[in-house]
């Protein structure tokens, strides 16, 4: 396999797609390009639906498809579902209606917090939507019955919609929060699992606040890095990583405000890519 993208496989040069409800899978794709410098990125945020938490598990199912195949159009060759909401609502159908598609997910870290917890007690912050899945509540009594961990569940309500509107610091967000990771702290958990992608970004609040409710250490479990190395295995099986050492470009498009979503890279992440309004995408039935 040579060096040059002129003589690779058009497959090995083709972007990586990845999506969210919004701006919380920037925090993914924040380690993909990190570990994965050479490949060309397209992010697709879709903020004009977001949050995802409060909805059914069918209209995440419809709009995650919709959004799939829009970023297969542009021509991705592998896609990471970059939110654990609809990971757990969506991920099986995708995989489904593209069988061919490397397809990975994200899920709560319940496995590796287990395995860090010192008390036994894990507290899990996530939407409710996620919350709510089988897949994650299988996952959880798998482990459970395993390692003798028990986790305490806090659905964060409003949280995703502080976030998308860039509030990481102010004083409703730290209400929410405190509000949320209280109790966790109250029932002993010694282990904070970010069950959301959008949480990552309010992590320096999250830490601050743990600090002023207890003296005693807490770990805070992100799979955003988790992730990316996944990808790097899926694209390697695959034979699609890219070989080449010239720098990956990146692009992006969203359903909402393309003025937000370039702000959320320039502030987040410290990245300027062009951002489009993705007008055209299809608008699943049964979605109001």
């Amino acid at each position: 396999m040579t060096s040059s993208a002129q003589e690779m496989p058009m497959a090995q040069v083709a972007p990586i797609g990845i999506f969210d409800s919004g701006i919380g899978g920037l925090s993914v794709l924040h380690h993909i390009h990190q570990h994965l410098p050479h490949e060309d990125l397209l992010y697709f945020a879709d903020s004009a639906y977001a949050p995802y938490g409060d909805k059914s598990e069918a209209e995440i199912s419809a709009r995650s498809l919709a959004v799939t195949e829009f970023l297969l159009h542009s021509g991705v060759k592998a896609l990471v579902v970059a939110c654990n909401t609809a990971t757990t609502a969506a991920i099986k159908a995708i995989r489904s209606a593209y069988p061919d598609l490397p397809v990975i997910g994200i899920e709560p870290g319940l496995k590796p917090a287990a395995a860090q917890s010192q008390s036994k007690i894990v507290g899990v912050l996530a939407t409710k939507a996620t919350l709510l899945s089988a897949r994650l509540l299988a996952l959880q009594q798998q482990i459970s019955a395993a390692s003798g961990v028990r986790f305490e569940l806090q659905a964060c309500v409003g949280l995703v919609d502080q976030i998308e509107k860039g509030e990481l610091r102010s004083a409703p967000t730290a209400l929410l929060l405190r509000r949320y990771i209280s109790p966790l702290i109250q029932q002993g958990a010694d282990t904070l699992v970010l069950g959301c992608t959008h949480y990552p970004f309010v992590r320096p609040l999250i830490e601050e606040i743990v600090g002023e409710l207890t003296a005693r250490p807490v770990a805070i479990i992100d799979t955003g890095a988790a992730v990316s190395r996944q990808l790097v295995k899926v694209l390697n099986e695959n034979m699609l990583l890219r070989t080449c050492a010239r720098e990956g470009q990146m692009g992006a498009f969203t359903s909402g405000s393309q003025s937000a979503l370039t702000t959320a890279f320039s502030s987040l992440l410290q990245l300027h890519p062009p951002v489009s309004v993705a007008a055209t995408i299809a608008q699943p039935a049964g979605i109001l």
